[in-house]
């Protein structure tokens, strides 16, 4: 399933946009925004300007009853975020890989960080996929929603910490 969204800063730079994505704390205001039960990040920044940066969270599992069957009260989810140093345009590209532990589903794509007008935007693009048989196709949208509803959650804590009008 094809999950994209969008994450507009109006007046940052991509520089100060790449520099919260790679700021534990930032990240763990992020975590407590989507309200995770518990979580834990690492970033791991390297010389030649690329970083890694892995966010482990365990989320209440707030999906239809038909949902839980499979994933029961909580999903363990792994963000990892391959960042490369910045190209000719000053645009940052990040490999993105979202799993849960334990179960089948993982998302693979990109998150960029490009100009727009004044300001940034980071986009995300994955394919998510949940390998169930049967099922695996009517879990995918509960899951997508889980992952837009945290890019959201994402775009208000930003705007909190670069005081961006809401």
């Amino acid at each position: 399933m094809d999950v994209r969204a969008e994450i507009n800063y109006p007046t940052a730079t991509v520089e100060q946009v790449y520099a919260l994505s790679t700021d534990p704390k930032f990240r763990g205001s992020v975590c407590e925004a989507t309200r995770a039960l518990s979580y834990d990040v690492n970033v791991d920044v390297h010389d030649d300007g690329t970083a890694t940066v892995t966010v482990r969270r365990t989320m209440p599992a707030e999906v239809p009853d038909f949902v839980k069957r499979f994933v029961g009260e909580s999903l363990d989810v792994v963000q990892t975020e391959e960042w490369g140093a910045p190209d000719d345009l000053g645009q940052r590209i990040a490999n993105l890989t979202v799993q849960v532990t334990g179960q089948p589903v993982k998302m693979t794509g990109t998150v960029t960080i490009a100009a727009v007008g004044q300001g940034a935007r980071t986009s995300i693009r994955g394919d998510l996929r949940v390998s169930m048989p049967f099922v695996g196709k009517r879990i995918e949208p509960e899951i997508a929603k889980g992952i837009l509803a945290a890019a959201a959650k994402e775009q208000q804590t930003a705007d909190e910490w670069l005081g961006e009008p809401a």
